[in-house]
C-alpha cells in the first residue's frame, strides 16, 4: 500500500495531494477509502487528490441539486442521478467523483446497473461542480466525455456543453434551453439563504410550473 490512509485526517474544505500514483495504486486507494465516505477524488497524470467538503460547499451542491431535480420533475423529464459515483478508466488514466451527476438522455441504458464501466457504458449527460475550493477538472470530464459540465463558483452559474472536443460555455443549457438558469440558480440560492429551504423551493416549483412545456421542452 502507498501510505496508510486511516491514519491521515484531511479537514473540512481542505485537499490532500499525493503524487507518483500509479493505476494500481489509485484503485486500491479507492478500495481502502470505501464508498462510505464523506470525501471527494480526482486523478489525473499521475497525481490523486482527495478533498473533504466544506458546510458551503455540501450546502450549494444540495441546493443546486434540489433545483435541478425540481425543473425535470416538472417538465416531466425522466432522470437518474447518481451522485458522487466515481467515473474512471484506465484506458484514459483519469478518474473523478462529481459532486453530482445526472443521466437524463441516456437513462435507459443505465437504468438497474450497479456499476458504471465507461468501456461500454456511457457518461453522465450533465455534471455539477461546486468550485469553492478550485478542484473542478474539466480536462477529466472532457477526456471522459461528458456532454454538459455545470460549474457553480463565487455565485456564479457557469454552463460548459462539449462541442469539438472542447467545453465551449453558452448561456443556456440545452437540456432547458429557454430557462433562464444562470439568473434562477443564484437568485433562489440567496432567496434560500433569506428566506429558508421550504419556502424558497416551493417558489422555485411554482415558478416553473408557469413554463409553458411542448414534446418534453420548455417553451416561450
Amino acid at each position: 500500500m502507498l501510505l496508510a490512509l486511516e491514519k491521515i485526517n484531511v479537514l473540512e474544505g481542505q485537499t490532500l495531494v499525493i503524487n507518483d500514483v500509479d493505476w494500481k495504486q489509485f484503485e486500491q486507494i479507492l478500495e481502502e477509502l470505501g464508498e462510505k465516505r464523506n470525501s471527494r477524488i480526482a486523478y489525473h497524470h499521475h497525481t490523486l487528490e482527495i478533498m473533504t467538503p466544506s458546510l458551503e460547499y455540501e450546502r450549494d451542491k444540495v441546493l443546486i441539486s434540489t433545483l435541478l431535480e425540481i425543473i425535470l420533475e416538472e417538465l416531466d423529464i425522466d432522470f437518474w442521478c447518481l451522485g458522487s459515483t466515481t467515473f474512471k478508466s484506465e484506458i484514459l488514466q483519469k478518474g473523478l467523483e462529481p459532486d453530482n451527476c445526472f443521466y437524463i438522455q441516456n437513462k435507459a441504458k443505465i437504468r438497474g446497473k450497479k456499476r458504471i464501466d465507461l468501456t461500454i457504458d456511457p457518461p453522465p449527460d450533465l455534471a455539477l461542480e461546486v468550485d469553492l475550493t478550485s478542484r473542478t477538472y474539466p480536462h477529466i470530464y472532457l477526456a471522459l466525455g461528458v456532454p454538459e459540465l455545470w460549474r457553480f463558483e463565487k455565485g456564479n452559474l457557469q454552463i460548459n456543453v462539449l462541442k469539438n472536443a472542447q467545453y465551449i460555455e453558452v448561456e443556456s443549457s440545452p437540456i432547458f434551453p429557454n430557462i433562464p438558469l444562470k439568473n434562477l440558480i443564484p437568485e433562489f440560492l440567496n432567496q434560500c439563504k433569506t428566506q429558508g429551504r421550504n419556502k424558497t423551493v416551493r417558489a422555485f416549483r411554482t415558478l416553473i410550473k408557469d413554463y409553458p412545456i411542448h414534446n418534453g421542452k420548455t417553451i416561450i
